[in-house]
């Protein structure tokens, strides 16, 4: 008869003869040596226009012509160069930033949010026609924006918006690529299971889209926000064509008209009115740099991050 003690042996027994599984060998990462350079070349492609910038901007008229590009001069003079920049035409420069602040903030801020309702809107809704309708917002991402300047200056001015903020920042609120995003984005992140439950809690659709979809639509609502905030900003032939007040200009009007004055020797132009653009230039980007690193983690956060209570 066999006891517990037999029956606990035999297991020990068989536990010893159980081969001990091989040691795990540490994975090795794979590196590939014409990736590594298809990636360095890449960032150096993107890198040094903004080192050529960096450098331009510390430099003089002359400096400029005789010194190496990528490198800085023996008497770098940034901030000299910031203070003429500011001071030229009477302190013109901050108001054509904050032109362009206001442009761009206000458009990007109404386009992610025009976008966000009608891609829900296409998304979790059905109504007669809204097949059609989608079709043609993809064939308005087929029109270049400059073919439509034009016509739409021909209707500004007809309506007497011409040389307004608002001949800018009307234009930018329509963003047919944004509407397609947010409308592929809302398709998978608002589950319909979630808004028929706030319906039946009695919420309005109104308050279904502020309080519940947009918290879920953040990141692609943050991608249309600064799609449309760089678009805006960089915005050039629209303001060129709507705006003929120089107090209205954004940045890239306002740089391109002293490019222009240094160019051809016009009024009010003089030797360092090439630094004094490069300089501008530089400042421009630094909002969008700023934006960039203040937004980006709304990119990484989870889909429904924030809009359940847990």
């Amino acid at each position: 008869m066999t006891t517990p003690a037999d029956t606990t042996a035999a297991r020990r027994t068989e536990r010893k003869h159980i081969p001990a599984p091989p040691p795990r060998r540490r994975s090795r990462s794979r590196r590939s040596t014409p990736l590594t350079i298809a990636m360095l070349a890449a960032l150096a492609y993107f890198l040094l226009p903004l080192l050529w910038l960096l450098v331009a901007s510390t430099k003089n008229t002359q400096d400029l012509f005789d010194s190496f590009g990528l490198w800085f001069s023996h008497a770098p003079q940034l901030l000299t160069n910031v203070r003429a920049t500011v001071a030229q035409d009477g302190g013109v420069f901050p108001h054509w930033l904050l032109n362009t602040t206001l442009y761009a903030g206000v458009s990007a801020v109404g386009a992610a949010l025009l976008a966000a309702a009608a891609g829900y809107g296409f998304a979790k809704f059905r109504f007669r026609g809204d097949r059609l309708a989608f079709n043609l917002v993809l064939g308005a991402i087929m029109v270049p924006a400059t073919a439509l300047a034009i016509p739409t200056y021909l209707l500004f001015a007809n309506v007497g918006l011409v040389n307004t903020p608002w001949a800018v920042i009307l234009p930018s609120l329509v963003n047919p690529f944004g509407l397609y995003l947010m409308r592929v984005y809302a398709a998978d992140a608002v589950p319909d299971s979630l808004l028929e439950a706030a319906r039946i809690d009695g919420a309005g659709e109104a308050r279904i889209f502020f309080g519940i979809v947009l918290r879920l639509l953040a990141p692609g609502l943050v991608t249309v926000l600064l799609f449309t905030l760089v678009a805006t900003w960089n915005n050039y032939f629209l303001p060129l064509i709507m705006l003929n007040n120089p107090n209205l200009y954004p940045i890239t009007v306002g740089l391109s008209s002293w490019a222009e004055q240094a160019q051809n020797g016009g009024a009010g132009a003089s030797s360092d009115m090439l630094p004094l653009v490069l300089t501008g230039s530089l400042i421009s980007i630094v909002p969008l740099i700023a934006a960039f690193l203040l937004l980006q983690r709304y990119w990484q956060s989870g889909l429904a991050a924030g809009s359940v209570k847990q």
